[in-house]
């Protein structure tokens, strides 16, 4: 029996993973019955009044780097013991995923009462040609209505230089429309980005997160469910200033020196249209490799 990062107990046990997997194996109708009993939240918002939600949709994306460890997210097992430990953490209420991780979590009953988000455009593979022709191929809106969840993410990265973000503008657009008929949440992650070296670099300015901002606050036919997904940059107020749009910090890369990032998260949180947290590597492979004590940590900013 393993042991969950950070924390003595055990959680994923052995059998629980076979049980997993052989529902996999002998009932795929397992994943659609486990969503129809799933325990819903009443409210994006947790009892602090903000959403708090554990970010877990970078493999799909190729992405599986956390800080220096190179395949860090390639081992399933322990990200699902990663995840159960942030999910079961006071003041966590949310989850952004894949289709595949999010039904691990569905067959291991911890979604109950949290807020799920699926992740829609995983086309742009990391460090591919066509990274920005960033295509919808994982959740749509019929799927996340089907399987009620509370909403949709996608990343829209406009590279000025690159004419595929047209295509990945338009796809964005429409998803958003559709998200909006079923009532359900458009989560928006822009970014301005550029071709460095050959890789796809996002630019960290005010001036960006700016642009980006507006010009992601107005796709789609309404703006009515839409939340915007933002990093931290220098003069975050300007940024924020932007748009009237709800906006939750995203947690980006893992840094050794996590006081300051916790420092930064908390200054965001002061300022009035920044509704909480969507965190991924940050807390679930932090320098120390305390789960627990990472993600508690970050509760106490809310």
């Amino acid at each position: 029996m393993r042991s969950r990062p950070g924390c003595g107990r055990p959680s994923v046990r052995e059998d629980q993973l076979r049980n997993l997997i052989d529902s996999r194996v002998r009932r795929p109708q397992a994943v659609a019955e486990a969503a129809a009993h799933r325990r819903r939240p009443g409210s994006l918002l947790g009892e602090h009044g903000r959403l708090m939600m554990i970010a877990a949709d970078h493999p799909a994306r190729g992405a599986l780097r956390a800080g220096g460890r190179a395949l860090a997210m390639a081992d399933r097992s322990d990200l699902l013991d990663r995840l159960c430990l942030a999910l079961s953490r006071p003041g966590v209420n949310g989850v952004l995923g894949t289709p595949d991780i999010l039904e691990d979590l569905l067959l291991l009953r911890a979604l109950d009462d949290k807020v799920v988000v699926g992740s829609m455009n995983r086309g742009g593979l990391a460090g591919t040609t066509f990274e920005i022709d960033d295509r919808f191929t994982a959740y749509d809106a019929k799927s996340l209505t089907a399987t009620g969840f509370e909403g949709g993410k996608m990343l829209i990265r406009i590279d000025p230089e690159d004419p595929a973000t047209a295509a990945t503008l338009e796809a964005g657009a429409k998803a958003i429309g559709e998200l909006a008929k079923h009532g359900l949440m458009a989560m928006v992650e822009p970014f301005i980005s550029h071709r460095v070296d050959g890789r796809v670099r996002n630019e960290l300015t005010a001036e960006a997160m700016i642009r980006a901002t507006c010009v992601a606050a107005g796709l789609g036919a309404t703006s009515a469910y839409t939340w915007l997904k933002v990093p931290i940059v220098e003069e975050m107020e300007r940024a924020m200033a932007a748009t009237t749009l709800p906006a939750l910090i995203l947690g980006g890369e893992v840094t050794e020196d996590q006081d300051a990032a916790f420092a930064s998260w908390s200054k965001a949180l002061t300022l009035p249209t920044v509704q909480g947290l969507v965190i991924g590597r940050s807390l679930l492979y932090p320098p120390n490799d305390d789960v627990a004590g990472a993600v508690d940590a970050a509760v106490s900013l809310l």
